[in-house]
């Protein structure tokens, strides 16, 4: 099973794609810049894409949408 679970991430963020945008990205800068990973030093996972969606569920990493 998958922690943390794709029902408690879709309480957090309302849209399956967006979830995905936003924890790719900041996987992405998680790889890319290794001093960015302070939020996630508690982290039970190993992988970046999951260290990004335990800041989402943990509310460290939100999203704000733009208006077109």
């Amino acid at each position: 099973m998958l922690n943390p679970s794709i029902d408690s991430l879709m309480t957090k963020i309302d849209s399956k794609y967006t979830l995905v945008t936003v924890s790719a990205h900041r996987a992405r800068q998680l790889r890319e810049n290794p001093g960015m990973q302070q939020k996630t030093e508690k982290s039970k996972s190993v992988n970046f894409v999951g260290m990004a969606l335990e800041e989402i569920e943990a509310e460290k990493l939100s999203y704000t949408q733009k208006e077109e």
